[in-house]
């Protein structure tokens, strides 16, 4: 299968499975990822990674979509993974990208479309699409200059610059750095921390920015909860 689902206790992991292509995206890949994210609705949080550890996902599948030659297909074709992106970017739950592997072109435009980017310290990530004489097409670099500001998007996608998880992790691009040998488990363990009810409502209020009323109405559906006050209660009776 191109895109593996698991889901445990709230806590849905996409994975890209496609190894003999670096994970990259083919029109089957973009199906199959649509499905996925029809399956992992209702998850507290979502996970996104790649199999292996060449490659989160390597961009397009130049192989598969060298059949699309003309203006219209290509929009077609830009527009379908852009809304998979959005959906991504859109999911009402957190989403942390695992960065198994390189995040390259297209690749790194479905990193960008997840709340956070937890990379290990020897993948890189750019936005090269530029050697090959094209651009972002999926979102990616609106998304890239929210991240890193206007000028630095143009000059890291413009020259196609490729840098490392340390020197992404200064520019914003990646939010977590961890060694290879601790990175499954602390994406695991990052994303369990974030599969709550209180992380989806601050997403909200995040991506609203939402008005005064609104954040106390959405604190105030958190207070009224059980979960608060069965937490509540064992605070209060801790050390009796």
């Amino acid at each position: 299968m191109d895109v593996e689902l698991e889901v445990d206790d709230g806590l849905a992991v996409i994975t890209i499975n496609r190894p003999h292509s670096r994970n990259a995206i083919a029109l089957d890949t973009m199906d199959a990822l649509d499905k996925a994210l029809d399956a992992a609705a209702g998850a507290a949080a979502l996970v996104l990674t790649g199999a292996g550890d060449r490659a989160f996902v390597s961009g397009g599948d130049l192989k598969e979509l060298a059949a699309i030659r003309t203006v219209d297909e290509a929009v077609a074709m830009a527009l379908r993974m852009r809304g998979i992106c959005d959906r991504i970017a859109g999911f009402p739950a957190p989403v942390i990208a695992a960065l198994n592997g390189h995040a390259l072109g297209g690749g790194a435009e479905v990193a960008v479309a997840a709340d956070i980017r937890v990379a290990a310290d020897d993948v890189q990530i750019g936005f090269n699409q530029s050697t090959l004489a094209i651009m972002p097409a999926w979102g990616g670099a609106e998304r890239l200059a929210a991240l890193v500001g206007r000028g630095r998007a143009l000059m890291l996608a413009g020259a196609g610059t490729v840098l490392g998880a340390h020197q992404a992790q200064r520019l914003g691009l990646v939010d977590k750095v961890l060694t290879r040998a601790a990175f499954d488990e602390g994406w695991r363990a990052l994303a369990r921390s974030l599969a709550t009810r209180p992380a989806g409502a601050i997403k909200q209020l995040l991506a609203q920015e939402a008005s005064a009323e609104e954040a106390a109405g959405a604190f105030a559906q958190l207070w009224v909860s059980d979960e608060h006050w069965e937490a509540a209660e064992r605070v209060m009776n801790r050390g009796r």
